[in-house]
């Protein structure tokens, strides 16, 4: 997962909209809008590298929202998760490609791939699944039905795959309040510009690597947030002041900053992915990573892109 992570924020995640008339009502009726943020099944369901790797390869397709494909992910192999990976049928890997067809989408080799590529490598088989959906009619929303069907050849596996494609959609958010397109840009923008930092040392201070540094917590969460155009405070405790303050069990969604110390003084900040995990700087020592949010002293959420 770390060698996906590694990958996550090579390329520049943009906003897919579903351009044709007839066939963006379809997927608007299925939560398909390529605008649409992660739901809260989705954070649970997801691995957070995945996640990010689905937003990702989703963008190379004009019209492809990233949920077909973690629905694909979703049926194929419960994301990587599936004992069993060889199908009666020679089909292998994370997405279940036959090794012939693989071959067809694999070039080029997406950021972090395994060269040569392969059907067993996670972000090869995520970015080929891609390519091969565009190919057949995804690419402009001009026909994600058939593009699915073309994938594997049963119209109950296109209902599976838009069924979990919904589930993961969130045209509305987990509190109840709306969520706009530009809060769904902001989010990928900053989850692809956190997951390109995976690795990064720690440095108490630190801007980043653009300032010949390292970073600590607050710097990551301020350099996330500004590469998709959001200006935040420098240090955690002014961050939790300037964003929405959620309500005590209110559900996470990704992007969200979580803060641990209190009010007064938040002594750290991560960034939300999903899946009860977070992106973070921790300390002195350690690198930019995935852990688990649930610090014994976190006190706190908030949403930057609800504003304060």
């Amino acid at each position: 997962m770390a060698k996906l992570a590694g990958a996550a924020g090579a390329a520049l995640l943009l906003v897919l909209i579903l351009i044709a008339g007839a066939a963006a009502g379809v997927a608007s009726a299925f939560g398909l809008g390529s605008d649409s943020p992660p739901s809260a099944a989705a954070g649970a369901d997801i691995p957070a590298d995945y996640l990010v790797l689905d937003m990702q390869a989703a963008a190379t397709c004009p019209g492809l929202s990233w949920t077909v494909l973690a629905g694909i992910g979703k049926a194929e192999s419960d994301f990587g998760r599936a004992k069993d990976q060889v199908s009666s049928a020679g089909a292998v890997g994370p997405m279940q490609f036959l090794p012939a067809t693989f071959d067809e989408y694999a070039q080029p080799v997406p950021p972090g791939g395994a060269d040569p590529p392969t059907p067993w490598d996670p972000i090869d088989a995520v970015y080929a699944a891609a390519r091969m959906l565009c190919a057949n009619g995804a690419k402009n929303g001009t026909d994600i039905h058939g593009a699915i069907y073309a994938y594997n050849h049963s119209d109950d596996y296109v209902k599976e795959v838009l069924g979990y494609a919904a589930q993961y959609s969130s045209s509305v958010g987990d509190s109840g309040a709306s969520v706009g397109t530009s809060d769904s840009a902001v989010v990928q923008k900053v989850l692809a510009y956190a997951m390109a930092q995976l690795g990064v040392p720690y440095e108490w201070g630190g801007d980043g690597p653009a300032h010949g540094q390292g970073f600590d917590c607050s710097g990551l969460v301020q350099a996330a947030y500004a590469a998709a155009g959001i200006t935040l405070p420098r240090v955690a405790t002014d961050q939790y002041h300037a964003g929405k303050i959620l309500p005590p069990g209110t559900p996470l969604q990704p992007g969200d900053l979580v803060f641990f110390g209190n009010p007064q003084f938040a002594h750290h900040v991560g960034i939300y992915v999903g899946n009860g995990k977070m992106i973070d700087a921790p300390n002195t020592g350690s690198v930019v990573r995935i852990e688990d949010y649930h610090w014994s002293d976190y006190f706190a959420a908030t949403r930057p892109t609800a504003g304060p």
